[in-house]
């Protein structure tokens, strides 16, 4: 039986940069590295999980989340 809270079946997210993240802390920064985002108003569609939302929340001030 598949747990839940991280079966694949979700949907995704779009995450958007519209804040660069240079003058913050360098792991912000490798957090939108790793979540692919290499411009400002670069959009990427990621999948619902509970890391890709901890992504989001620990650069939430530089990042749209559709």
């Amino acid at each position: 039986m598949a747990n839940q809270r991280t079966d694949s079946k979700g949907g995704t997210v779009k995450v958007t940069l519209v804040k660069s993240p240079i003058g913050f802390k360098s792991n912000q920064a490798a957090v939108v590295l790793g979540m692919g985002l290499r411009r400002i108003r670069h959009t990427v569609a990621l999948k619902d999980t509970p890391a890709t939302r901890g992504m989001i929340h620990k650069v939430r001030h530089l990042v749209t989340v559709e």
